[in-house]
């Protein structure tokens, strides 16, 4: 099932995406799903980020790939950071370049979507916590992350993480491809078989430290290939068995 927020005039809805048919939910998707009778065609609505988190919980270095390219030790233990919820915008929202970062690049990342409640919850018990899966752009400012040494201004930005286009119930996160775009051209790619922590060991693992609350994000991590973009380049973060997430970057002056 691909869970869908979107804005039809000035009203907001939460939908079930049926092929290019988007039904209406009745409440939100965090209780019991209950379909409407009413639909729209997905032309004629606008799909907003698939969920609005309190919190992004990122993690970094978690592609043995990516470990690979910087060089770097693999992690013992998730290296964790945050994103605000305000860094949040939908599919075909822009990117905002602010003007005072001169590097600003992509990451694609599977992100899981929390459905309920969690703390301190083992590992076995980590998928009856997950609502879903999406697709994440962990846009980062690249120089800044360098000289800071701590990752939350490069990372915490209005508009640097574009979320969606929905949330998908019904897949299996070990075997993914996962692949970034810039302009068309193929960036990254890899596969969730090179996840160093999984998605039920990082739920897991959160949980533990900090209690998820329904609709908060876990980006997974972004593998090989990062790299930067520029004002009107075009961005996407294609996962299989998800689909496709595109932004466009824009001046802050604009």
């Amino acid at each position: 099932m691909k869970i869908v927020r979107y804005q039809e005039g000035k009203r907001i809805h939460w939908g079930i995406l049926e092929e290019k048919v988007v039904r209406q939910m009745k409440g939100d998707p965090f209780g019991q799903v209950m379909p409407a009778s009413k639909t729209r065609n997905v032309e004629d609505v606008r799909l907003l980020s698939p969920c609005l988190p309190s919190k992004i919980v990122a993690v970094g270095l978690n592609y043995r790939d990516h470990a690979e390219e910087m060089k770097l030790v693999l992690p013992t233990e998730p290296l964790l950071f945050l994103k605000p919820s305000t860094s949040v915008v939908g599919p075909d929202e822009p990117i905002v370049y602010p003007a005072s970062v001169d590097r600003v690049d992509y990451e694609a990342e599977l992100a899981v979507v929390m459905g309920k409640l969690a703390k301190a919850v083992p590992v076995e018990k980590a998928a009856d916590t997950i609502l879903g899966y999406t697709c994440l752009n962990d846009v980062t400012a690249r120089t800044l992350q360098a000289k800071d040494g701590q990752w939350t201004r490069s990372k915490g930005f209005d508009t640097f993480a574009p979320v969606g286009p929905w949330i998908e119930t019904e897949i299996d996160p070990s075997h993914l491809e996962i692949s970034g775009y810039l302009n068309g051209k193929r960036q990254q790619h890899s596969n969730t078989t090179q996840l160093i922590f999984n998605p039920l060991q990082l739920v897991s693992f959160i949980s533990h430290i900090m209690t998820l609350l329904p609709g908060d994000v876990i980006a997974t991590g972004t593998p090989s290939g990062i790299g930067p973009m520029a004002v009107g380049d075009r961005v996407d973060v294609v996962i299989e068995g998800i689909g496709a997430l595109s932004n466009t970057i824009v001046s802050s002056e604009a």
